[in-house]
């Protein structure tokens, strides 16, 4: 399936609650709040805390609710002149509409583990 919100309808605040919006998600440990969008040729998901930036399992669990499993997606650190913070605790998923994001070998990063 491609990219959309598939969460609770309870938990949407706004948007059209497909690919567009925003949602206010019980995560594995706290409240999560989510904007999304599909625009400009990539998908896009925002996510933060009002405490601290989200971790790993809280953005994998978010990741999950707007891909699939085998979906590649990606945290960006763009060159420091182009740095945009308009919140202390929020972090960013991406994923291009029309291109495939390349991986590096699975070698280079540690031991696979299944699933």
């Amino acid at each position: 399936m491609a990219f959309c919100y598939r969460g609770k309808s309870k938990w949407l605040r706004a948007g059209d609650g497909l690919s567009n919006g925003a949602a206010r998600i019980d995560g594995p440990h706290r409240q999560l709040t989510v904007i999304f969008s599909d625009g400009l040729g990539w998908e896009h998901v925002s996510v933060s805390t009002p405490g601290r930036c989200p971790n790993w399992q809280e953005m994998c669990f978010i990741k999950d609710l707007f891909w699939d499993a085998d979906d590649v997606v990606m945290q960006l650190h763009p060159a420091k002149s182009r740095y945009v913070n308009n919140h202390p605790h929020c972090l960013h998923m991406w994923r291009p509409k029309n291109a495939a994001l390349p991986e590096p070998p699975t070698a280079l990063v540690g031991t696979l583990v299944e699933a």
